[in-house]
């Protein structure tokens, strides 16, 4: 699995404290909202010149993360 930290960063002050693209106000749900609504990977960054096709595979892996650990806990 990637190391989704080298992408990802989370800072009280921006966007509510949410997980967010490093150096972007991009969160890690936006991404997800937009792929999970049909958006291709394509689609993002021609929306988002900014985002990367590694910023894209970050937030899935951070979201693949977190939904490992919320099932190995209950």
């Amino acid at each position: 699995m990637m190391s989704y930290q080298n992408y990802i960063e989370i800072s009280p002050g921006k966007r509510g404290g949410k997980p967010c693209l490093k150096g972007m106000r991009i969160s890690v749900s936006d991404v997800l909202g937009w792929l999970a609504s049909g958006m291709s990977e394509a689609d993002v960054m021609e929306d988002f010149p900014e985002v990367t096709s590694e910023h894209i595979r970050a937030c899935l892996a951070y979201a693949a993360d977190r939904e490992h650990h919320q099932l190995s806990v209950a």
